[in-house]
């Protein structure tokens, strides 16, 4: 989210890529499959790191905003974990489906400052998140049940409902240091939720999380300018506070993300991204009726930089479609997210 249009020449180096990849492959082979994160979604947003993930601009103020659709749908124990408030552990008496979709803004505000630590550039950001979501659940009953809800089915019969809104999430604050040596650009960062945005137990469809959580993610690019070839690669964990209304614990979430560009020009490139997704350790709480569930989700697609000039200000773009596979007990779509990013005044000296 923070590049500008000085970051065209740029390079590869696959080793890194596909060793990141092994890692998360090897972290999915360790765990068997079940289901993935109170309602099926964690706070750290799946495929936001892909083209530059290593790199951090020079000192100044960046603003970033990144509009994210996803469009899904999940069957099982799944479906049940989205709308587990809704219909309870039903898994065995009933066939569930839910289909999901949600268009989220993420403004973004980062500030790198002009001092260092540890030899790496310092920075700080606030992420806004504004977006609609909309829950769709189908129960067709195998046999007389009552659902969480108090309503009863008789076998063979359908029950569908669904939930929609439009709301304000949490905000995250985030904290990196970012490096710089020859052809290689790496940082770390550190995400924070803070769950202060309005929340309902009781819906489907929540923008907020309701629950503190912190992830740590190290990213690296290879640049190599004679060539105009990029290798990104990014990874980390999501650690979950409870939520205090549903007693519902989240376990800890592993991701890596990559991407492998060409760049055709100092304004164009176009390559290939994608996500590997993994819950490491099972949910937990009284809230987690479905049990210590794990889930994972994989998705590839393609990817396009264009930068430009608005004025005298250097403006950055960044498209990105990518389709999921491979779900275990986890929603499994389509995302496609679009970013702009552009420095705020003259960058520091």
């Amino acid at each position: 989210m923070c590049s500008s249009s000085r970051l065209v020449s740029l390079g590869r180096y696959l080793n890194l890529v596909l060793l990141a990849l092994i890692c998360g492959f090897s972290v999915s082979s360790i765990n068997p499959p079940a289901r993935a994160a109170e309602d099926a979604t964690g706070i750290y947003l799946l495929g936001s790191k892909s083209s530059m993930a290593g790199f951090v601009p020079p000192p100044g103020t960046y603003f970033s905003m990144m509009d994210y659709y996803y469009t899904g749908s999940a069957s099982g124990a799944a479906a049940a974990g989205v709308a587990l408030n809704q219909v309870g552990n039903i898994t065995v008496q009933a066939d569930i489906d839910v289909d999901a979709d949600a268009f989220i803004k993420l403004p973004t505000l980062l500030w790198i400052t002009p001092h260092k630590i540890l030899g790496g550039n310092l920075g700080f950001g606030v992420i806004g998140v504004v977006g609609w979501k909309d829950v769709d659940v189908d129960v067709d009953a195998l046999t007389t049940l009552t659902l969480a809800n108090g309503t009863r089915l008789q076998r063979g019969a359908r029950f569908s409902f669904g939930d929609d809104t439009f709301d304000f999430g949490d905000p995250l604050i985030t904290a990196l240091i970012g490096w710089h040596q020859g052809n290689w650009h790496w940082n770390v960062s550190g995400l924070l939720n803070i769950p202060v945005a309005n929340y309902d137990s009781r819906a489907l469809a929540n923008i907020a999380f309701n629950r503190w959580a912190f992830d740590v993610t190290g990213a690296a690019t290879w640049l190599d300018p004679t060539r105009s070839h990029e290798a990104s690669v990014a990874a980390g964990f999501t650690f979950n506070g409870e939520n205090p209304d549903t007693n519902y614990e989240t376990g800890t979430e592993f991701h890596v993300e990559f991407a492998l560009m060409q760049h055709f020009s100092k304004t164009f490139a176009a390559g290939v991204a994608g996500y590997h997704y993994n819950q490491v350790t099972g949910d937990s709480g009284r809230g987690a009726t479905l049990g210590a569930f794990e889930g994972r989700v994989t998705a590839i697609g393609p990817n396009i930089n264009y930068s430009f000039v608005l004025g005298q200000t250097p403006v950055s773009t960044s498209l990105r479609w990518l389709h999921e596979f491979d779900a275990a007990n986890r929603l499994e779509g389509d995302s496609v997210l679009f970013s702009a990013t552009m420095p705020l005044g003259s960058p520091e000296r």
